[in-house]
């Protein structure tokens, strides 16, 4: 069933389900509401393991009934695995069956699983990789993952929710101990090239600077806000720093460079800024990176909630035959819109939102 999407195409019997790219609280919540929604249509559910490897190699793959999923929606991480990687279209692929064309092997091993359809959760990596194989006549669905927030044409994604609530509990741990020693401490929070992370658990979090990708900030004006909030009285102060930020006339940092189809890996953002920072603060400057501690852990009741939904959502998709379009979260709705139109565009922090003017009249300062 590789021909071009059609509304004569008669309804799927069977689909696949697969998760790439890192992983993000609430995969496990559209896993369960993929495999119970099509249960429920007739249709059997099943699961690809990590990623698009489900589709190279041979018993990787198991069927996925509703018993396999009772109770995994409080649960983090993905029960199918994921593969965080670059473009697989650039290199061919190694099997005990042989060496493939990517393309070549992923077609055939859809028709030897007999797969009507794939509803593919992933990041702009993922959903590039899947528009590819739309575009080839695959029947598809993307349902996008990312902790970033940094996908296009949906107002939010799961995972995201969670990645905020973590970061900023550990912003509400660190004024303790900020305050009692009398520090500034710096935390490097997720978000690639997007700041929705820095900004969300910044001001939520009660953070006295926020330096995000979209602002390159002047670290002199970052230390006179430090300097002021001492002036009257305040003795320590709490610094947010996106891993993708960089100061004016400067680069973010890379902890890794692309290589052999993957993509740059950031990192050291905050201690950049505690080296930029403490000799013009005179005073002792802390960094806490919390990594991959926000992707971690039980997603929280909205990114439970818009899982589900977007999972059924997305089998909803299938059994109409309407391919290659993306779930979205449209409030109040979870609509589809097409893959097309998402691929290769990354969703940044618009300056003129409210969240960014509440924050300045604050005095919250974005180092500008």
């Amino acid at each position: 069933m590789l021909g071009a999407p059609s509304c004569q195409m008669p309804t799927p019997k069977k689909i696949g389900v697969l998760t790439g790219g890192g992983d993000a609280p609430g995969l496990n919540a559209v896993i369960r509401a993929v495999v119970k929604s099509a249960h429920n249509a007739g249709v059997a559910v099943l699961g690809l393991e990590d990623s698009f490897d489900g589709l190279i190699f041979r018993g990787r793959t198991r069927e996925l009934a509703p018993h396999d999923v009772t109770g995994i929606i409080r649960l983090g991480g993905t029960i199918l695995g994921t593969v965080s990687r670059g473009d697989p279209f650039v290199v061919p692929i190694e099997t005990p069956d042989g060496t493939f064309d990517y393309t070549e092997r992923v077609l055939e091993m859809l028709g030897v699983l007999s797969l009507d359809g794939l509803v593919c959760i992933g990041g702009d990596g993922t959903l590039a990789i899947a528009h590819k194989f739309h575009t080839l006549g695959v029947p598809l669905v993307g349902v996008p993952k990312t902790i970033d927030n940094d996908i296009v044409g949906t107002n939010s994604c799961f995972g995201f929710d969670t990645a905020v609530s973590f970061a900023t509990d550990a912003i509400d741990r660190l004024h303790t101990t900020a305050a009692a020693h009398r520090r500034v401490m710096v935390v490097e929070v997720m978000g690639r090239n997007a700041g929705w992370i820095a900004v969300h658990a910044g001001v939520a979090g009660g953070a006295d600077v926020i330096l995000i990708p979209e602002i390159p900030y002047d670290a002199d004006k970052v230390a006179e806000r430090i300097r002021q909030r001492e002036r009257w009285g305040a003795r320590f102060s709490i610094v947010v720093v996106a891993e993708g930020a960089m100061p004016k006339d400067g680069q973010a940092v890379v902890k890794e460079a692309a290589h052999d189809g993957y993509a740059e890996r950031l990192g050291g953002a905050g201690m950049r800024c505690v080296r930029e920072l403490e000799p013009r603060v005179e005073k002792e400057v802390r960094c806490v990176v919390l990594g991959h501690l926000q992707r971690g852990g039980a997603p929280t009741a909205f990114d439970r909630t818009l899982a589900t939904r977007f999972g059924g959502k997305a089998v909803e998709l299938l059994l109409t035959n309407t391919f290659g379009m993306m779930v979205a979260n449209r409030p109040p709705d979870i609509v589809a819109v097409p893959l097309a139109d998402i691929v290769g565009r990354t969703k940044t922090v618009p300056l003129d939102i409210d969240l960014i003017k509440t924050a300045r009249a604050l005095g919250v300062s974005f180092g500008d």
